[in-house]
């Protein structure tokens, strides 16, 4: 008869587990993209008093949601539009987090290699 052993199994198997658990801790990751964005987004905000982009900040919905929010009830208005009140969209936060991409992907490759790397074993 012919016995196999496998060593590292145990290691391998808590260090998976361990990182997976890691994975879905975002919100580090979230609260730097929303920073990005939002550095972005104070720019291109549409001005008339500038109210609108001083209110602009980053919120924080649990452990893996963050985006760029104000506390101006028109400030939806002004981002999305109003068709019925002929309010154009002007989507400056959506354009903000578009060309603020690329800072804000790193950011999230490197909590994904930094967990990859956290697995051992075998």
């Amino acid at each position: 008869m012919i016995g196999v052993h496998i060593y590292g199994d145990r290691q391998l198997a808590a260090t998976l587990d361990a990182a997976a658990s890691r994975m879905g801790e975002l919100s580090a990751p979230a609260r730097a993209a929303a920073a990005s964005t939002l550095a972005a987004a104070r720019g291109l905000a549409p001005r008339r008093t500038g109210r609108l982009s001083a209110s602009l900040t980053v919120g924080v919905w649990g452990p893996k949601t963050a985006a760029v929010t104000s506390a101006l009830p028109y400030a939806g208005v002004i981002h999305w539009g109003w068709p019925a009140r002929a309010i154009s969209a002007r989507p400056f936060v959506t354009v903000a987090a578009q060309s603020s991409e690329p800072a804000w992907v790193s950011r999230y490759e490197r909590h994904v290699t930094r967990t990859l790397d956290t697995v051992k074993g075998i």
